[in-house]
C-alpha cells in the first residue's frame, strides 16, 4: 500500500461533501486492496445484505428517537453499507460507483418534472404538481410510461424479501393508489373489531380440537383436526394483523416504527421490573405477577 494512497484519507480538506465522498471511497477502495482488511475483502454483496438492513433500523431508530449526533453516526454507516457493496460491484467489472450516483441523478431529474422542466418526465405531465398526492400520482405516470416498469398486478412492485409487517403496509399503500381503501377510519375500526372476532373463534375451535387430542377422543383424526384448528387460527391471527396495519395506516402511522417503539418501551420497563425484583429478593416466577405488575406501574410512572 502506498502512502500517496493513506495521504488520501489521512490528510487533506475533506469539509464539503464531494471531498468527503472521495475520502470514502478512497478508504474503502484501501480496505477492499490486496493489502487491506481481511473481514472487508472478505465480503460479498451478498454477504452485506443483512448488515445493510440492520444499520437502516438503526438508523430509522436514531431519526424517531430525533438524535442528531446518533443520526449522524447511523446514516454514516448505511452510506458505508451502500458504498462498499457498490464499489464489490465495482471491483467485479458490473458498473461503477459513479454509476449509481448518476442513475440515481437522473432519475430524480426525470421524475420531478415540475422542478426540470426539460426532463423526460415532462411527456407523463398531465396536471400542474401542487400538493405531494399529485407529485406521488406523477411519479408512478413516470414509472409506468416513461420508465417501463407497469407490471401485471401493482403489488408486484413491493419486493418479495420485505418483513411482513412492512410488505403489509405497502401492499394497502399501492392498493389504496388504485382506489381500493376503505372511505372513513370508522370502516376500518370496524374490520378490526370483525377480525379479533374471528380470531377468537378459531381460537375456541383450536383449543376444542387440542382437548380432543389429548383426550385422544376420535384418535383417528384428531391431530388432524388439531393441526388444521391451528392453521385457521394463523390465519384468522394474520388477517387481524393485516387490519391493525390498514388501521395504523389510516391514521398516518407507520407500523413498523410503532412497533419498533412499543419493543423499546417494553425492553426498558420489563428492565426495571427485573432490577427491582432482585434487589428485593423477589424470583420471577408465575406466582410473583402481582409483585412484577407494582414494579411495571412503577417504570410507566417515572416514564420509562
Amino acid at each position: 500500500m502506498s502512502t500517496l494512497d493513506f495521504d488520501k484519507v489521512l490528510k487533506g480538506d475533506f469539509s464539503t461533501a464531494e471531498k468527503a465522498f472521495n475520502r470514502l471511497y478512497n478508504v474503502v477502495s484501501i480496505l477492499r486492496s490486496e493489502k487491506g482488511c481481511p473481514w472487508d475483502k472478505e465480503q460479498t454483496p451478498l454477504s452485506m445484505r443483512q448488515d445493510l438492513i440492520e444499520e437502516t433500523f438503526e438508523a430509522v431508530d436514531a431519526i424517531t428517537q430525533n438524535d442528531a449526533e446518533h443520526a449522524k453516526e447511523e446514516l454514516g454507516d448505511v452510506l458505508l453499507n451502500a458504498t462498499m457493496i457498490s464499489y464489490m460491484y465495482e471491483q467485479k467489472g458490473n458498473f461503477a460507483v459513479a454509476d449509481v450516483f448518476n442513475e440515481l441523478s437522473e432519475k430524480l431529474i426525470r421524475r420531478h418534472p415540475h422542478v426540470f422542466p426539460d426532463s423526460e418526465g415532462q411527456v407523463a405531465a398531465v396536471e400542474k404538481v401542487k400538493n405531494p398526492d399529485q407529485v406521488l400520482n406523477q411519479w408512478d405516470r413516470i414509472k409506468e410510461n416513461v420508465e417501463g416498469r407497469k407490471t401485471g398486478c401493482i403489488l408486484d412492485e413491493v419486493p418479495e424479501g420485505f418483513p411482513p409487517l412492512l410488505k403489509a403496509y405497502k401492499f394497502q399503500k399501492k392498493a389504496a393508489k388504485k382506489g381500493f381503501d376503505w372511505d372513513n377510519i370508522d370502516d376500518v375500526k370496524a374490520k378490526v373489531r370483525e377480525e379479533f372476532e374471528e380470531a377468537e373463534s378459531a381460537r375456541i375451535e383450536r383449543d376444542a380440537a387440542v382437548s380432543k387430542q389429548n383426550a385422544k377422543v376420535f384418535e383417528r383424526n384428531s391431530a388432524r383436526e388439531a393441526d388444521e384448528a391451528q392453521k385457521r387460527l394463523e390465519e384468522e391471527i394474520g388477517d387481524f394483523f393485516f387490519a391493525l396495519v390498514n388501521y395504523a395506516r389510516k391514521l398516518g402511522v407507520d407500523p413498523e416504527t410503532a412497533l419498533s417503539r412499543a419493543n423499546k418501551k417494553f425492553y426498558r420497563r420489563f428492565s426495571y421490573v427485573q432490577d427491582k425484583m432482585q434487589e428485593n429478593g423477589h424470583e420471577m416466577v408465575n406466582g410473583a405477577l402481582a409483585v412484577m405488575d407494582k414494579f411495571w406501574d412503577e417504570a410507566k410512572k417515572k416514564g420509562l
